[in-house]
């Protein structure tokens, strides 16, 4: 179809639907992948709103000869959600549960509903939705039945499959069909009429009566010892309940479009069972192994006793979590440098049952003589290792360079007894490629994740990518295994299953994908008839990348396009406000994939490596992406992969700017201290004057907002006039006070209360002449002066700090740009990591001061108060809120709490923009407003940000303080 031509028809179309559609390039470059290696360019992107919006896709599919691709968090590892027609996202609209049956334990949910999000809604009754994947904080029902998702806990519960009780959906005609439970008599109903659901029934039932068909399914088919078993379409489970003459009992098709990828029908609503909460009490092992075939046989020994999970980590994504911020502190229970661990769980009634339990397994483990190190983990450590366990597919894109682990042989399943032997065939056979895959997850269930590392950007590793997955696929039928035990087959293994299931198995699937979709609207190029597996790849094959050249420092990611390409597509940033954490806060505002840290860093790696353009930043569409990030660093610590947007993002603006002049207003914030200073000199009509309608209008500022006011004299003023009265020394020793912009101009108090507390507890406080923390030309692109005013930093407080004399700043986003961007910045970089290496926020000063025994409680007040703090976005991505909860339980009457805040939603300027006002609150009303607003009058709110206390203002009409001011308050 000529392109002006489908452009028109698009036009036509999202005129006609209730819910949006679009075809611009920049949602065309990110639904174009998923998290496999596959990458392609849709014609339209459609968000639908109702069932009649998804009849007039499917109409328009069957017009224009073109196929839908339903999609969900798009999480995909094996290529399921990319695909040459309309991606048909629902994420968006499909979120409601429909009904609660709590007798018969069932429940009803449109596909869009996030897993974890709807076990937070069936807790109070008791009930669970038992399959549990890696994904689960953002991974959808939909997707968990399209791919008959299993996760860890399936050698307790069971598969996605065994859940699904019926499937209400659209057919490829547009008509309406449910597939639940028929018995004799209703079946003979279905096999009476003439519409394409009666033609499918009549097909499979034909089909799976066929004694020649039967013989072949149960001799190709992966072994039913195996319960992950998710190759093709599922006729060895239905094949069980059919008989000779067609009719038969409990005959549900829901079972077959369960692991289908979409491509037979549309999902509208599930219904599913549900299980009853696991007992309470837990404990989870952590065994040691000085290699991976001794973890396996430990596996077998292991899963003799009452399990929940069993899952496997390997050295390489061990060594992974030591250079991820979130995940190092989640390793804590590691010993030594072992070449695998387990992560078993047992759970009891009583603590003294799980004991039980725990020493049985331990005894047993070493009578094997496996093992050298058995850590126990209870309450709190729990969550944390097994986050740590989550974070395993991320943690692999935070390999630095071109090669990378591959998922294209991550979801062999074979039987458990059979483990160690396959495993060990299957290592000879990659030490012949010389190559050392990544082994982990689901030891207990038989399935490990394997991974080659390959730079797929190469084509000799292409075609090792080729003989590697099809030798393995050789190796998995040899154990009569299944190629797919829970991710699917998708692009990367559907050319495979000819030689997993055999010929004439495989027509079979032929014509069952015939009889429900003779058109291919649903998903083309899955499953049967696939699309090549090494072709369509995100990279382009032996091409000489773009030489992108940056004013910040991207050598540790051997540049800002490999930076980007970090992003492995698992979509950490979507998960659900509910899910906690701050990642990825416009995202959760919107619900836009656009506004996700994966779809911006998707779209920079898209059209720098495929602009013509000599300016490759200079793209409209880039802008579109970056528009609303907050540059809250938020991802820089939760997203496995360290992918930093905030970092691309000031680059970014930087680079576009020297083709497209900011506006008048981001040159004013820009250069917010140059303006402050002259402010500060007439600050009572400089306050009246930016507070009026006009000035806001001119300045881009929301008429909404209140501007925050400069003070009557500025911190450094005050200093200088007081100096001779209050500078001292104390034997506690000294230290250098960062007088950050925000504290010089506007929040003078705090300043103020820093400095006295510093003195009384007992701290010769230094202050001396310095630039700006250059964060608001950091914010705005303005690299040239943030450069400048970073190096010229770095140059005077080279001289005077170091250990025993550290840098302390009150404000965490001036301060922590020392250990952050300055890195980046800085011509001298040795200097910046030694300067790095001994600045801490105050709060962190004075926690570690604490532990050495030079505060305590004795200096502060016995009253009693209640404090619950909201940390500022920075201090949790690049600091800790620990520290701010240490020092403000010093006053021993205190009663400390942190409240579970995302990010405030002001990040800097971005809240005051009249552009952004309304995004700005939204993020805001998700988590930090309605906490605030619910918490007594008398508790005292703490914020370390000045943006922080001032959206918590604007918002809430409460007054927070900085946690200094508030110990500053309680010091006898």
């Amino acid at each position: 179809m000529p392109k002006e031509h489908l452009k028109t028809q698009l036009e036509h179309l999202s005129s006609t639907l209730q819910g949006e559609l679009f075809f611009d390039d920049l949602h065309k470059s990110i639904y174009a992948t998923d998290a496999s290696v596959y990458r392609k360019i849709p014609i339209a992107v459609a968000f639908p709103k109702d069932k009649s919006d998804l009849k007039k896709l499917i109409a328009f599919a069957l017009e224009h000869q073109t196929t839908l691709i339903p999609r969900t968090a798009g999480t995909s590892l094996a290529g399921q959600c990319v695909g040459d027609g309309v991606v048909v996202d629902v994420s968006k609209h499909f979120t409601k549960i429909i009904e609660l049956n709590e007798i018969k334990k069932t429940i009803v949910v449109q596909p869009g509903i996030i897993r974890d999000d709807l076990n937070r809604f069936l807790k109070p009754h008791g009930l669970f939705f038992s399959p549990n994947t890696s994904t689960s904080n953002r991974c959808m029902i939909g997707g968990m039945v399209g791919n008959n998702s299993s996760g860890s806990t399936s050698i307790k519960y069971g598969v996605t499959r065994d859940k699904v009780l019926a499937l209400e959906t659209i057919l490829s005609d547009g008509s309406e069909a449910t597939f639940n439970t028929q018995n004799k008599n209703t079946l003979k109903e279905k096999l009476s009429g003439e519409t394409l659901e009666n033609r499918i029934y009549k097909t499979l039932v034909q089909e799976l009566s066929n004694t020649d068909n039967q013989e072949h399914i149960h001799k190709e088919f992966p072994s039913k010892t195996i319960h992950r078993r998710n190759t093709g379409y599922a006729v060895d489970a239905l094949l069980d309940s059919n008989t000779k003459d067609g009719l038969v009992e409990n005959f549900n098709l829901s079972k077959l479009l369960c692991g289908s990828e979409g491509t037979l029908a549309f999902t509208t609503a599930i219904t599913l069972q549900l299980d009853d909460l696991p007992p309470t009490e837990e404990a989870l092992i952590v065994p040691h192994f000085n290699s991976v075939q001794e973890s396996l046989e430990a596996t077998v020994i292991a899963m003799k006793h009452n399990l929940f999970a069993c899952e496997l980590l390997d050295k390489t994504i061990l060594d992974c979590t030591k250079n991820n911020r979130e995940q190092l502190k989640n390793r804590f229970f590691i010993e030594g440098d072992p070449e695998a661990v387990l992560m078993l769980e047992v759970r009891g009634d009583s603590k003294e049952e799980v004991k039980k339990q725990t020493s049985s397994l331990i005894k047993d483990l070493k009578d094997a003589g496996f093992g050298y190190a058995f850590p126990e983990l209870y309450n709190e450590n729990i969550k944390k290792a097994l986050e740590l366990r989550k974070a395993g597919l991320g943690l692999l894109g935070n390999m630095v360079g071109d090669a990378k682990a591959v998922a294209c042989i991550e979801d062999t399943a074979v039987d458990l007894q059979d483990l160690p032997n396959y495993i060990a065939e299957f290592t000879k056979m990659m030490d012949g490629y010389n190559q050392k895959s990544v082994y982990y997850a689901h030891a207990g269930a038989g399935e490990i994740h394997l991974r080659p590392i390959l730079n797929l950007k190469d084509s000799e590793d292409v075609q090792l990518f080729r003989d590697i997955t099809t030798n393995t696929a050789k190796l998995v039928k040899k154990y009569k295994g299944s190629f797919s035990g829970e991710h699917g087959d998708g692009i990367v293994r559907a050319e495979f299953l000819p030689l997993m299931i055999g010929d004439k198995n495989y027509e079979l699937l032929r014509r069952i994908k015939k009889s429900f979709d003779p058109n291919n609207v649903f998903n083309k190029g899955k499953i049967v008839d696939a699309f090549p597996m090494d072709k369509s790849l995100r990279y382009q094959v032996d091409r000489k990348e773009p030489n992108i050249e940056t004013l910040l420092d991207f050598s540790d990611s051997e540049g800002l396009l490999k930076a980007a390409e970090k992003c492995n597509g698992s979509g950490d940033c979507r998960k659900s406000v509910s899910a906690g954490g701050t990642m990825c806060p416009s995202y959760r505002a919107t619900k836009n994939e656009k506004d996700t840290t994966r779809a911006r860093a998707n779209a920079l790696r898209e059209f720098l490596t495929n602009s013509e353009k000599s300016n490759r930043f200079n793209n409209k569409e880039l802008k579109k992406v970056f528009d609303l990030c907050l540059s809250c660093k938020a991802c820089a610590s939760e997203c496995p992969s360290n992918v930093d947007v905030a970092s691309f993002k000031a680059e970014f603006l930087y680079q576009y700017q020297k083709e497209n002049p900011p506006s008048f207003g981001a040159k004013m914030m820009a250069n917010n201290v140059k303006y402050s200073k002259l402010g500060s000199k007439l600050p009572r009509l400089t306050n009246a004057i930016l507070n009026t309608a006009t000035s806001k209008r001119i300045l881009g500022i929301a008429q909404e907002r209140s501007v925050p006011k400069l003070a009557k004299a500025t911190f450094r003023n005050w200093y200088k006039k007081q100096k001779v009265t209050i500078s001292k020394t104390d034997d506690k020793g000294e230290l250098y006070l960062f007088v950050d912009e925000f504290t010089n101009y506007y929040d003078v108090e705090i300043g103020k209360d820093a400095f006295e507390l510093l003195l009384k507890l007992g701290y010769k406080v230094n202050i001396i002449a310095h630039e700006e923390s250059g964060r608001s030309f950091i914010s705005k692109g303005f690299l040239d002066e943030a450069k400048k005013v970073a190096n010229k930093n770095i140059e005077i407080f080279s001289k005077v700090i170091s250990k025993a004399s550290p840098l302390v700043g009150i404000e965490p986003s001036a301060v922590l740009t020392f250990r952050d961007e300055y890195l980046r910045l800085a011509e001298n970089k040795a200097a910046a990591i030694r300067l790095s290496q001994s600045t801490f926020t105050i709060e962190e000063f004075i926690k570690n001061e604490i532990l050495k025994g030079n505060i305590s409680e004795k200096q502060f007040s016995e009253e009693e108060k209640v404090i619950k703090i909201h940390g500022h976005c920075h201090q949790k991505a690049l600091s800790t809120i620990e520290a701010t909860f240490s020092m403000l339980n010093l006053p021993k009457n205190y009663k400390v709490s942190v409240l579970s805040t995302g990010c405030c939603g002001m990040a800097g300027s971005f809240g005051y923009e009249k552009e952004h006002y309304k995004v700005s609150m939204q993020v805001g009303e998700d988590t930090l407003f309605p906490k605030i607003r619910h918490s007594e009058a008398s508790v005292v709110i703490a914020a370390s940000g000045t943006s922080c206390r001032h959206q918590i203002l604007d918002g809430t009409e409460k007054i927070s303080l900085h946690p200094i001011s508030i110990l500053r308050r309680a010091i006898k």
